[in-house]
């Protein structure tokens, strides 16, 4: 597939400034592949020439959120040397403490997420009139919305306006030439990692999957065009879901993949298709909404972290995903990777239609565990889980068909022939950006999971659980290597914490900030455990 996009095929105004709008954007953060954990082999950044830099510029950039520099490290450990009786303390010790300090200043709002500071995103005029918490508001009393859901009739009827040389398109998804047109805009300008290395790959199957689920509405997938030549420029979408966030349970827009051509950025198109897609979720009576943002904005629900786990390490060695620790031979970190020929628990085989009211039930009592839920009906769970198998009239070919999207196994009981445990794991590789060698990185990541194992009664249910699901998500990793995937990653939601340095999952340097539309609630656990447990607050993992 060609990366080149002429300028003059979009609009002659694409010539001016390549800067980007980062004032309101609602798309995630590229996972990146920056592997912080303390033991495992580290991801390195791509190698860029600079200018050499003072010392104080050094220090200054990585607490702005850039990688930790070796100079910073060095100059720590020196001065603890120096003002200290204790044991000189490990380099690798000390950059992981400073990126702990990293990650609480963005927790705690003292720097944007990609280190850009807090009056640079976060306090953007447009946010200011949207109904959001405000940075350093006060936890609120209680729950609930900020505005009233409008009658549809107060809702603005006409489409908000464009600049000029632009007009609104509603994007009909069962037509394969307007899925490709999504898939070309993502595929060439959608999130790319801080480095610009990688960026996310989205196959027509998975946008397919991921924007028509049931009940879902064509007026919420959203288009820009250029009025001269129909081109796709700029997109948004939201799908319906019934959210529970904490006590309450209300209907809800999940807001999805703002993606605005790279050479557009300057004409500020963020703010109306936010207020476009807002608009259309409201004349259907829906006043909510949860989306993800690499970026700080007002006010997170929660944060979370990414991780991963390398599989195909030379590969990821070749692309810079991953590089080889000094203290390690590549032979020995392929060895500290490799994942088991065969799965280990007895009874786990491949989802079938007839498991999906025994799965829907098992998930619904999983998920009373957390603080803020997807709540899904019969044939939600049958299309997120089901219906993304690929071409199923095709033999499965290392555990992998042609078209596949998600994968999920159940545990069927040998004796009772009940179903007890069942995961899920989804496909979205990464365009390797200026790789000689490799053009994608073939990722899959974490979906939805549950064991029945949550239920039982004793002191000992969490340690149990924890053995469980450690047993369960080691055996993902096993089909996900042999359907020839090269990195498993994961986010710090669910009961993720609990079993990921287990399986030698280690901390990237991506996080993902979960937002709340027209909600007010307390802040939930996302990348850090809660108080003694291993379990986040967010319950939603959003594609």
């Amino acid at each position: 597939m060609s990366h080149t996009n002429p300028i003059q095929e979009i609009i002659d105004t694409t010539h001016e400034s390549d800067r980007e709008d980062h004032s309101s954007g609602s798309e995630p953060e590229h996972p990146g592949h920056k592997d912080n954990s303390l033991e495992a082999p580290q991801a390195s950044s791509s190698k860029r020439k600079k200018k050499k830099k003072s010392r104080a510029t050094r220090i200054l950039d990585s607490l702005r959120g850039n990688e930790i520099s070796q100079s910073v490290v060095d100059d720590v450990v020196k001065a603890v040397e120096a003002g200290s009786d204790i044991a000189s303390p490990d380099a690798e010790a000390v950059r992981q403490a400073l990126n702990h300090l990293k990650l609480m200043d963005a927790l705690k709002g003292k720097t944007g997420i990609t280190g850009r500071g807090k009056n640079t995103l976060g306090e953007h005029k447009f946010w200011a009139t949207q109904p959001v918490p405000q940075l350093g508001d006060e936890p609120p009393a209680e729950d609930g919305y900020i505005e009233p859901t409008k009658a549809v009739e107060e809702v603005r009827q006409e489409p908000y306006p464009l600049p000029k040389d632009f007009e609104w398109s509603t994007l009909d998804l069962n037509d394969p030439k307007q899925i490709k047109e999504v898939y070309d805009l993502l595929s060439l300008n959608y999130v790319e990692d801080d480095e610009a290395a990688f960026r996310f790959k989205y196959s027509a199957e998975f946008l397919e999957w991921a924007l028509k689920p049931p009940g879902y509405y064509k007026e919420w997938h959203i288009g820009v065009r250029v009025s001269s030549n129909k081109k796709l420029v700029a997109f948004i979408s939201g799908v319906p879901m019934t959210l529970r966030v904490r006590q309450n349970v209300f209907r809800a827009s999940e807001i999805n993949y703002l993606c605005v051509h790279k050479k557009l950025r300057s004409k500020r198109l963020t703010p109306v298709l936010i207020k476009e897609v807002t608009r259309q979720v409201n004349l259907c009576r829906i006043a909510q909404a949860i989306y993800t943002v690499g970026l700080l904005l007002p006010t997170p629900v929660a944060t979370c972290q990414y991780y991963h786990r390398l599989i195909n390490v030379p590969k990821l060695i070749d692309v810079k995903f991953a590089y080889v620790p000094r203290s390690m031979t590549l032979a020995r970190m392929i060895r500290i990777y490799k994942v088991d020929p065969k799965t280990a628990l007895p009874g786990l085989r491949e989802i079938e239609e007839r498991d999906i009211p025994e799965v829907a039930d098992l998930f619904a009592r999983y998920m009373q565990r957390f603080d803020m839920v997807h709540l899904m009906t019969i044939d939600e769970v049958r299309h997120q889980f089901l219906s993304g198998k690929g071409e199923l009239d095709q033999p499965a070919e290392n555990n992998r068909r042609s078209k596949q999207v998600v994968w999920t196994y159940v545990v069927e009981d040998p004796e009772t022939h009940c179903v007890t445990d069942f995961f899920s794991f989804y496909s979205l590789p990464s365009t390797v950006i200026n790789s000689p060698k490799h053009d994608a990185v073939e990722a899959c990541y974490l979906f939805y999971y549950a064991s029945d194992v949550a239920f039982a009664h004793g002191e000992d249910t969490q340690v149990k659980l924890k053995k469980r699901l450690g047993q369960l998500i080691g055996d993902a990793l096993i089909i996900a290597s042999q359907a020839k995937f090269d990195v498993f990653n994961a986010v710090s939601l669910m009961d993720n914490i609990s079993f990921l340095g287990d399986l030698k999952f280690g901390a990237g340097d991506g996080l993902l900030n979960f937002y709340l539309y027209n909600w007010r609630t307390a802040t939930m656990a996302g990348a850090t455990a809660l108080g003694d447990t291993e379990r986040g607050g967010v319950g939603v993992v959003m594609l």
